[in-house]
């Protein structure tokens, strides 16, 4: 059977099309039982979840929610539409095979203080599906005159390098060129980018390298580039300093958007057309472990790009975007390093997802020091998976089309595109950084997603929420000695735990033993399991070790084992029913017994709340909770410091 277009043939032809009011009556229903009463667009809004930048990730998209209005409509950004790939706004793309031809670039960083060391990590990497390398030279990793001997044995002319040398930037660009130079690279075939980044080592380190004029430094490699080698870039529009001191998504684009045009601005008043100072750029964007939002960030940073090239007279075959994507060493976690081979996976895969065309991954230890040979096979391995094996470069912008994602890019376009005019009001990109205003935003994203992290509403598997207080500790060779810098700050999302397990772990050295929490968990275990689990993973994410008696039956017997554990505090553990027969005396009998503080799994109310507290409860530990403020307290209670 032929199947002519305006037949209307569809799978679904013989089933009523369901309406959003539907879905709506259906989730109130479910609410309902939840014990929530919401109607309508509230119980939409029920399940949604808020997000940093203003932005709501919500339980239904339709095509009527592929697309937000922004400011003026929309218009600043030009239409809204995601295009072809390849094409502007070049949302879908920057080529118009994607990166479905060859994959995308393999890019490995290397910062071995050794020359003889990182060349044997090198040529290992090369010779085992790493495409491209990402050397930090200067005081953070290579010494300049150890450049030569790192890329021995490199054919220069198939291996792009990219440099990352803050201050060294000039210098070290000096020192690859002659390398090209003396190893007969043609000029059309050296390939790489010098890594000149006036700006980002000013956020990083508030010196901007050269001291006379650092934007005409960098625009004097790039015409040096334009003219005389030709497969280089010079400039990299660094985000990470800005995604590393606790910046938002739309905060990142906004301030490498700010970058990127203060950068056209200097190499044009250097001498080069706007399609050619276009060509000297290469932007550096943060993947997490966040997928959608990944994805969403580096789609909506080429609309971004492609309107202000657009805006600058570049035409359009100049403005499509070049991005190298790495994984979030914000997200990187110094407990239970292994998790982080998990989230470095999953924000390869929404880079590769989102059009990165080159994509760095780090070493699962990257946080613990310099990493070893495994961690750098794994990571490069896990590119060589999700290209060879999962086949995921063959599909092109294979999140295209989702009304979700659609969605997301857009409110994120619109957001940063807000942010970056902010920071053009400001005086530029350079002003702002100087006046304090990118720092103090920053600190403001970063205080909101602290409070999240807290709370746990945002967990961290392995550090705040299933911790494992056994663990050997995973210890690697330090990097590189550099001095303190004076610019943005570096976070981390442990950040809070690791400075409360770094406290248990002082304890242990110095007395033996762990600090303790006694839980009593009353009743069977079908009552108690579920808060005596959540207690246990709580006390553990600060470094206290948990301590059960499964004899625990009454008060009487609750209070021996209390007294037998060796611990100070004690939390009770069961069912509403079983507190409300049994938690009063046993909070009573415990404090006889001598503990210093009592607490509580689970949220009372009223006048069950005031009667337990009479009878000995000091605090209540609950879901969404402050943990880091509870944990921190017990601590301090008992003189861990």
């Amino acid at each position: 059977m032929t199947v002519q277009p305006d037949d209307g043939f569809s799978l679904a032809a013989e089933f009523p099309d369901a309406t959003r009011e539907q879905w709506q009556r259906l989730v109130e229903g479910v609410l309902r039982k939840a014990g929530t009463v919401a109607e309508g667009p509230a119980a939409e809004e029920a399940l949604s979840t808020a997000l940093l930048d203003g932005l709501t990730t919500r339980p239904l998209y339709t095509a009527e929610d592929a697309t937000a209005a922004g400011p003026d409509g929309g218009r600043p950004l030009g239409p809204a539409g995601p295009g072809y790939p390849g094409f502007p706004p070049f949302v879908r793309g920057g080529r118009v095979a994607g990166t479905a031809v060859t994959g995308w670039d393999v890019r490995q960083r290397h910062a071995h203080p050794d020359p003889r060391r990182a060349n044997d990590a090198v040529l290992a990497d090369l010779e085992n599906g790493v495409t491209s390398l990402w050397l930090t030279v200067g005081p953070a990793g290579l010494p300049i005159d150890g450049l030569a001997t790192a890329l021995e044995g490199v054919y220069l002319d198939l291996a792009p390098v990219v440099l990352d040398a803050g201050t060294e930037t000039g210098p070290a660009a000096r020192e690859l060129l002659r390398l090209y130079a003396e190893r007969g690279v043609a000029p059309h075939a050296a390939m790489g980018n010098l890594g000149a980044d006036p700006l980002g080592t000013l956020a990083r380190t508030h010196t901007a390298g050269d001291p006379a004029d650092p934007l005409a430094a960098a625009a004097e490699l790039a015409v040096l580039c334009a003219r005389d080698h030709p497969g280089i870039r010079a400039l990299t529009v660094d985000a990470l300093p800005y995604h590393e001191a606790g910046g938002s998504a739309a905060q990142e684009l906004g301030c490498s958007l700010a970058t990127g045009v203060a950068y056209l601005r200097a190499l044009t008043a250097a001498g080069l057309g706007t399609e050619a100072a276009c060509a000297q750029l290469e932007f550096r964007y943060a993947a997490t472990a966040d997928q959608f939002l990944t994805i969403a960030k580096l789609r909506a940073a080429r609309r971004l790009w492609a309107r202000v090239a657009e805006v600058c007279g570049a035409t359009p075959g100049a403005a499509a975007q070049r991005q190298h994507a790495v994984t979030s060493s914000v997200m990187m976690t110094r407990r239970d390093p292994w998790v982080n081979m998990l989230r470095t996976t999953v924000a390869a895969l929404g880079a590769g997802v989102g059009g990165a065309d080159s994509v760095t991954v780090l070493p699962f230890d990257d946080a613990l020091g310099l990493p070893d040979a495994f961690a750098r096979r794994i990571a490069r391995n896990t590119s060589s998976i999700l290209l060879e094996e999962s086949h995921l470069a063959r599909v092109i912008d294979p999140a295209g089309g989702s009304w979700y994602v659609e969605r997301l890019t857009d409110e994120l376009a619109h957001a940063a595109w807000a942010w970056f005019q902010e920071i053009e009001r400001a005086g530029g990109h350079a002003a702002a950084l100087g006046s304090g205003l990118v720092g103090e935003r920053l600190a403001d994203a970063w205080r909101q997603r602290s409070a999240r992290l807290a709370t746990r509403k945002e967990p961290i598997t392995g550090v705040s929420e299933f911790p494992n207080l056994a663990e050997e500790p995973v210890r690697r060779e330090a990097p590189a000695a550099v001095p303190t810098p004076g610019g943005l700050p570096r976070v981390r999302r442990d950040e809070a735990y690791e400075e409360l397990r770094a406290r248990s772990d002082a304890h242990l050295a110095v007395t033996g033993s762990r600090p303790r929490v006694f839980l009593a968990a009353l009743g069977p275990a079908a009552a108690h399991t579920g808060r005596a689990t959540f207690a246990a993973n709580l006390f553990q994410a600060g470094g206290i070790e948990p301590v059960h008696d499964p004899a625990t039956v009454d008060a009487e017997s609750a209070a021996a084992a209390f007294a037998a554990s060796g611990a100070t505090i004690a939390c009770l553990c069961s069912s509403d029913a079983l507190y409300a027969e049994q938690a009063e005396a046993v909070a009573t009998a415990l404090k006889e017994a001598g503990a210093d503080r009592v607490f509580l799994a689970g949220k009372p109310r009223g006048e069950q709340r005031e009667a337990f507290e009479r009878a000995g409860v000091d605090a209540f530990v609950f879901a969404g909770g402050d943990a880091v403020a509870v944990l921190s307290s017990v601590l301090d209670r008992m003189g861990v410091v």
